[in-house]
């Protein structure tokens, strides 16, 4: 190419790529709210993630209300009453640790790096991805509780009781998925966030007030479950859908999402900002 071809090869390129005005830059909001909509887009692509949501609580349900509720309480029916709304927690909480799993496949797939390079609000990507989870837990919620109704649970509380209950399960599950978010940019593998995911959950969610009265249990086992944060989720959702005065208890269940988000979320970032 002749020196005089040049300026008419850039002048043709630039007629081409600046048609009109330069767009203006998305804000914090949008480019969240767009990866919110890439995570559920994922279920649309992949929709046995949703097994988790389904297959995990009836299977919970089922066993421990017509395997144990007898034995427990005396009555399934009874127990249905009791161990539903600590189910639905329990199931909730469970499906948290996806989010650190999903992240952390974007990782080794190599899309966690290209995102780095967009010119949008850093933190978005990982924001818009609870978003995206977040509505995954209301579908999860209303699994449950429909699968309670059909097989008796009649929550005393009311519409208004299940719905607050299930907005402050969603507000507790928002903050305990930026711990899964953290270890899904530390951690090596998928796998490995799944293993330390199950290996944290299942004594956190056992231990507590989801199956049985704390009660029951040897005292130093009780001030376990009295500190434990699932336990107050617990309390505060099986009030709320009851119909009990449980105000502490929702005191409790957000003083602790705020004290998980102080910790998770800078430690969140900072990974993220040091990622490479």
């Amino acid at each position: 190419m002749t020196t005089t071809e040049a300026p008419v090869a850039a002048e043709k390129l630039d007629a081409v790529l600046a048609t009109g005005p330069r767009p203006p830059r998305a804000s914090a909001v949008t480019t969240s709210l767009a990866f919110g909509w890439r995570a559920l887009l994922r279920i649309r692509h992949v929709p046995e993630q949703l097994f988790d949501v389904t297959l995990f609580p009836v299977i919970s349900v089922l066993l421990f209300t017509y395997l144990f509720g007898g034995a427990i309480a005396g009555s399934t029916s009874e127990y249905l009453q009791f161990v539903l709304p600590g189910i639905l927690v329990q199931t909730v909480v469970m499906i948290t640790m996806y989010t650190g799993i999903a992240l952390n496949t974007d990782i080794e797939k190599g899309v966690f790096d290209r995102i780095r390079t967009l010119p949008i609000w850093r933190p978005s990507a990982l924001v818009g991805a609870l978003l995206g989870d977040a509505v995954r837990y209301t579908l999860a919620s209303v699994f449950v509780v429909t699968l309670g109704l059909v097989l008796g649970y009649r929550p005393d509380g009311g519409l208004v009781g299940v719905v607050a209950g299930v907005a402050v399960l969603m507000a507790f599950s928002f903050a305990f998925s930026w711990i899964w978010t953290w270890v899904g940019l530390l951690a090596r593998s998928a796998q490995s966030v799944m293993g330390i995911s199950m290996m944290v959950l299942f004594p956190l969610a056992f231990l507590s007030p989801v199956f049985v009265d704390p009660s029951t249990m040897p005292d130093w086992l009780q001030t376990f479950v009295e500190i434990n944060p699932i336990s107050h989720a617990v309390y505060a959702v099986r009030g709320l859908m009851s119909g009990d005065s449980v105000g502490d208890e929702i005191m409790w269940t957000f003083i602790a999402s705020a004290i998980i988000m102080a910790i998770f979320a800078p430690l969140t970032m900072r990974a993220y900002s040091r990622r490479r």
